[in-house]
């Protein structure tokens, strides 16, 4: 079992990886595996499909991990956002994606519930401020980011407007700010 790192720590295995450090990159690697995996499981709901970008991930990491900036945000949210972004192109490519017809992923191949009392603040933080929003926007946020849908896809699938989703996706992420800096 491996122990977790602080976000400054891996800024400085990040830093080491920029070095060509295969030492930290592996530490990196084994810290941060499993949620990145767990992000891109859920937006592919296929187990090939999530080990690729899985591969593209680690290998973009590798490559630019001199170019990650910790003023400008956290290194685990660095890295989900270059999965996450891999695993939606992916998703989006015709004929490749998941689609609703596919059986979901079993609970037991989805990354473990992590009890509140060990979730960073930051997470107990950014649920509650989801919490607070009525059940229908949490809906549409969730599936905007885990979805891996389309604005379009997402609309048909909501039944709603892309105009009026768009905007009420806005309202919802600002109002989810307002909640998280207050």
């Amino acid at each position: 079992m491996t122990s977790s790192m602080t976000p400054v720590e891996m800024t400085w295995v990040l830093a080491a990886v920029a070095r060509g450090d295969v030492g930290a990159f592996e530490r990196l690697y084994a810290s941060t595996c499993a949620k990145i995996y767990g992000v891109v499981l859920r937006i592919l709901r296929r187990h090939d499909l999530a080990a690729d970008v899985m591969e593209d991930t680690y290998l973009q990491i590798w490559r630019s991990a001199g170019e990650f900036d910790p003023a400008l945000s956290n290194p685990t949210a660095w890295m989900v956002a270059i999965a996450r972004r891999r695993a939606i192109d992916l998703a989006r490519k015709p004929n490749i994606g998941a689609e609703e017809s596919e059986p979901a992923i079993a609970d037991a191949d989805s990354p473990g519930v992590l009890p509140r009392r060990e979730m960073p603040d930051e997470l107990k933080r950014l649920l509650t401020c989801i919490g607070r929003l009525d059940p229908e926007r949490q809906r549409m946020l969730l599936l905007a980011y885990y979805g891996a849908f389309s604005r379009e896809q997402l609309a048909a699938k909501l039944d709603m407007p892309a105009n009026l989703l768009k905007a009420s996706l806005r309202r919802s992420l600002f109002e989810l700010e307002q909640c998280l800096t207050s």
